[in-house]
């Protein structure tokens, strides 16, 4: 890979986070963090990652899983997560991002799975996935979309077959999380300008306290730690259809580029202007990251 313009660098720190025209539907983020920290957000599709050396400690709802060499982590949409480096040295990883459309194409395919598919465990120690997954890289960084494209389907068939599930179908909901829910419409569509919680709480006929304890059960995170998140996710299209940064940050209602900056690279691991530029660049060859 090519270091600088798109990579960020600080005391070791490197990461390229990409998409590879060979696999639409894909995300790719390969990166040493030692410093950084993810703070709690969440994603529209699947975070498939492999550690190489070091350890990612990984926040879940229901606990912090520790990530070490040999092992793969399976993250299903829209479960939030936070992450840090678990030793003093950091941890190098390679993650793939695909959308739910690209992981449902493949379980119809190779497995039994019906409805909603998604994964019955957070972390397995499977070597030969998470080789698998560093493969996945190292082919769509030399240009071989044949390999890349088959050994990503090979890999999600695999995860598929030993973890995956029919994830449970969600029935009527429950007076306070209808609550929240109509609390997160308004908060994404009044997304540049939106209301305090004092003000959200009374629209919905609710107190505040009420609301943050409906809204955290509902979505894992408070409501503005949530439009946090959902405003770089808005950011991201924006920037995939080409926006310049300091234009998506007014769009999805930051202050200013150096708050999107600041909170982008937070969410997504580099600055909005090196992932934008990695979108604009033709994939055709490309060379390994540091490591």
């Amino acid at each position: 890979m090519e270091r600088g313009s798109t990579a960020t660098e600080r005391e070791g720190e490197w990461a390229r986070h990409w998409q590879y025209a060979g696999v639409p539907g894909l995300d790719l983020l390969r990166a040493r963090y030692v410093r950084h920290t993810f703070p709690r957000h969440s994603h529209e599709g699947f975070v498939l990652g492999a550690v190489r050396r070091g350890i990612e400690d990984v926040r879940m709802p229901d606990g912090t899983i520790s990530a070490v060499p040999g092992s793969v982590v399976m993250i299903n949409p829209e479960v939030p997560h936070a992450a840090h480096a678990g030793v003093p040295e950091g941890w190098s990883y390679a993650t793939l991002y695909p959308a739910k459309e690209l992981v449902a194409d493949v379980a119809a395919e190779t497995t039994t799975l019906r409805g909603t598919v998604g994964f019955a465990e957070t972390i397995v120690h499977d070597p030969d996935t998470a080789r698998l997954i560093h493969e996945v890289h190292r082919a769509a960084e030399e240009g071989n979309a044949l390999a890349a494209d088959s050994v990503f389907r090979i890999a999600i068939a695999r995860m598929l077959r030993r973890h995956g599930r029919s994830l449970p179908t969600r029935g009527p909901l429950p007076a306070a999380a209808r609550t929240a829910a109509l609390a997160q419409e308004i908060l994404v569509d009044r997304m540049t300008e939106p209301p305090s919680l004092e003000d959200l709480a009374r629209e919905l006929g609710t107190s505040p306290f009420a609301l943050l304890r409906a809204f955290k059960a509902a979505y894992g995170m408070p409501p503005h730690t949530w439009l946090t998140n959902a405003r770089v996710r808005r950011a991201q299209h924006l920037l995939n259809a080409g926006t310049a940064p300091a234009d998506a940050a007014v769009m999805v209602g930051f202050t200013d580029q150096p708050h999107l900056n600041r909170h982008f690279t937070r969410i997504v691991g580099v600055p909005p202007g090196a992932y934008r530029r990695e979108r604009a660049r033709t994939y055709k060859t490309g060379g390994a990251c540091p490591s």
